[in-house]
């Protein structure tokens, strides 16, 4: 081989070692990217796990009171989610765990007549519930503001402890509310949820993953 060939292969060995070199960094990238994809795919599953698993608990105990978090009423009546938690704080409340039944939520919409914790209080009292034992707060929009203004009543009427109700794949963020707000609860999930079919309950359950890891990251307004 004479010299000239010889240096017109250089370049091209060259060439071929950088491409080499390129291929190699992209191969390990895409494997770096799945993997970490991977572990944020399981992350995501473990939490959906453990807030199913959180939502099949019911660790009802004796308390001061039970707070019912609001959900959606039409005028004076319960939407069925809200229904399904004011009958499960009435069952509770008379099975004698808590003296004091707390409704929570204020007016959902604008020109709404009620609030809906006004709404779970007339359903209440027509459940026989003595109008005595029941507290409400009308102002709340959400659930951190809920169990905000639950608290707020508590600590005027020195309540201490609660059992807390909502649905089940609701009940992880309540419980981990309660422990940001300070208040000694356990959860009791409404054993006739309304969210029952496989399109509502994965959809609930989404929205619970996204509030979960929103709670890591933003601080409460």
């Amino acid at each position: 081989m004479n010299r000239g060939s010889l240096l017109m292969r250089l370049p091209d060995s060259r060439k071929r070692r950088r491409a080499r070199k390129r291929g190699g960094f992209f191969a390990r990238l895409l494997r770096l990217l799945w993997r970490v994809a991977l572990l944020a795919l399981l992350w995501l599953i473990g939490v959906a796990i453990y807030i199913a698993y959180i939502g099949q608990r019911d660790d009802a105990a004796a308390a001061d009171a039970i707070i019912v978090l609001g959900a959606a009423a039409y005028d004076a009546r319960p939407s069925p989610v809200f229904e399904e938690r004011i009958r499960h704080g009435v069952a509770l409340y008379r099975r004698g765990l808590a003296p004091n039944l707390i409704f929570t939520g204020g007016y959902g919409g604008q020109g709404a007549r009620f609030a809906e914790s006004q709404v779970g209080r007339r359903y209440a009292m027509r459940e026989g519930v003595p109008a005595r034992a029941i507290l409400i707060e009308t102002t709340s929009r959400n659930t951190r503001e809920n169990l905000d203004e639950a608290a707020a009543l508590m600590r005027a009427r020195t309540l201490r402890s609660a059992i807390v109700v909502s649905d089940p794949l609701h009940m992880s963020r309540a419980l981990r509310l309660c422990e940001e707000i300070g208040i000694a609860c356990v959860g009791s999930p409404t054993p006739t949820t309304r969210y029952r079919s496989f399109a509502t309950r994965w959809r609930f359950l989404l929205n619970e993953v996204y509030f979960f890891h929103r709670d890591l990251f933003v601080p409460p307004a």
